[in-house]
């Protein structure tokens, strides 16, 4: 078995010189929290390139990539032909703030492949896709509360960051300083795969609730895939109450089927979000649902929603490019065979570890806690971040790049190769001295 360093900071002179200047001009040095390895000890690695599988440190050091920029790169980096047609977009003009023929060609490609879908527009980030799917439903029902699910993240619009608390269900308890209760008293945190909790709530409040919020495969806390069951009861739910029921596909759209988990599973909800593979490496957000209820949107209603940077022909673009050639190289069954293979390679070192290896299709998790795979963040013990860590140190340091959190998932891309997948599995192995 392969010796390992036991060094917590891996990161080179290069990295460490940048994070110390940004550390002075950037909260925390990173414009986003996990990035900043706090979860994992030592200094983040700043990259500098990516080329298919591989990413490369400012001080020339590369890395097997897992983690593919948070999941938008499931083509894998730089892939050629969505460069090229970035360029000849770019060449053209960046943004307009007005109509383009590519926007208009993406919201036709996400309507044809997105089930129940008949209308789309487009944001910049997942985090407004989610915000403006919700103020879409409160227009459409005239109901001001919202519920959703502990362990499933929306972004971080105020009245989403909520965390449950004790007993079946929590009103208003905001999990971020700066959001004020008033802003979350509306929202409602249920336990996931809980039917009784499910319907404790629609029986007391069914009327007042306008939009049910959900990660069909909560992919933003560990991966905690859900009974289908337990799915098709809320789609019931929602649809006996008048409440509207909002999939945030921001990770699984476009990745896990071509229809996304509402496609896999077999579950239509009557808006849902996306962001990630629709904007093929580039800033990309969108929300959709039935012309009816995307009717209550300005100018045609009264739900206001903008964005200077919304439909840019440059992200457009790109998504596009992606989309092609998924559907060219029949990228799912691609994926799916690929992560079969990985699920057969890393169950036995992870089930040694005392864990076991989640996977649907191309996202996969290491759970490091022992029993079966939880469906719940409440079943996810603590105690798993510290093996983690040494974990992601020791792989860091054989040239092999998963999340710096143990709550994150891993992504597979079309340019990872069975050999990818070996090696993870040899230097995963070898991380086991480790822990």
């Amino acid at each position: 078995m392969t010796e390992v360093s036991q060094s917590t900071d891996y990161a080179g002179q290069r990295s460490q010189e940048l994070y110390g200047r940004a550390q002075r001009v950037i909260p925390a040095g990173v414009s986003s929290p996990v990035r900043a390895f706090r979860a994992v000890g030592g200094t983040p690695i700043y990259l500098e390139s990516g080329r298919g599988s591989t990413i490369t440190d400012a001080d020339g050091r590369s890395y097997l990539d897992f983690v593919m920029s948070w999941g938008p790169l499931i083509l894998g980096h730089a892939h050629p032909e969505v460069i090229e047609r970035v360029r000849a977009a770019a060449a053209d003009g960046l943004t307009f703030g007005t109509p383009c023929a590519p926007e208009v060609e993406l919201a036709e490609r996400i309507v044809d492949l997105y089930p129940g879908l008949e209308q789309v527009r487009f944001v910049s980030s997942g985090t407004e896709a989610t915000m403006s799917a919700l103020r879409v439903a409160r227009a459409a029902t005239g109901r001001d509360r919202i519920v959703k699910f502990s362990g499933c993240y929306h972004g971080h619009s105020d009245q989403l960051l909520v965390a449950a608390g004790s007993g079946l269900v929590t009103f208003g308890e905001p999990s971020s300083a700066g959001v004020p209760d008033a802003f979350t008293s509306q929202t409602a945190v249920l336990p996931l795969d809980d039917d009784a909790a499910l319907e404790a709530l629609f029986n007391e409040c069914g009327r007042d609730i306008a939009a049910v919020i959900i990660e069909p495969i909560p992919a933003n806390n560990g991966l905690l895939i859900q009974r289908t069951a337990f799915l098709q009861r809320l789609r019931e739910i929602t649809r006996q109450h008048g409440s509207l029921l909002i999939f945030d596909e921001v990770i699984t759209g476009f990745r896990v089927a071509p229809g996304g988990a509402a496609d896999l599973l077999g579950v239509t909800p009557d808006l849902a979000a996306f962001g990630k593979v629709i904007g093929g490496g580039m800033p990309v957000g969108a929300f959709g649902g039935s012309a009816e209820v995307m009717s209550v949107l300005a100018p045609l209603g009264p739900a206001y929603q903008a964005g200077t940077l919304s439909g840019n022909p440059v992200a457009m673009t790109a998504g596009l490019a992606t989309l092609d050639v998924m559907e060219r190289e029949h990228a799912w069954k691609q994926l799916e065979a690929l992560g079969s293979d990985l699920e057969q390679r890393l169950s036995p070192i992870a089930a040694e570890m005392g864990g076991s290896l989640v996977r649907q299709g191309s996202l996969f998790w290491l759970n490091l806690a022992p029993g079966e795979a939880p469906r719940t963040a409440e079943a996810i013990p603590d105690t798993i971040a510290e093996p983690y860590k040494a974990i992601f140190q020791s792989l860091l340091q054989q040239g092999v790049y998963l999340a710096p959190s143990a709550y994150e998932v891993g992504f597979l891309s079309l340019a990872h190769e069975t050999a990818d997948i070996e090696r993870l599995a040899q230097s995963l192995n070898a991380a086991r001295d480790s822990i």
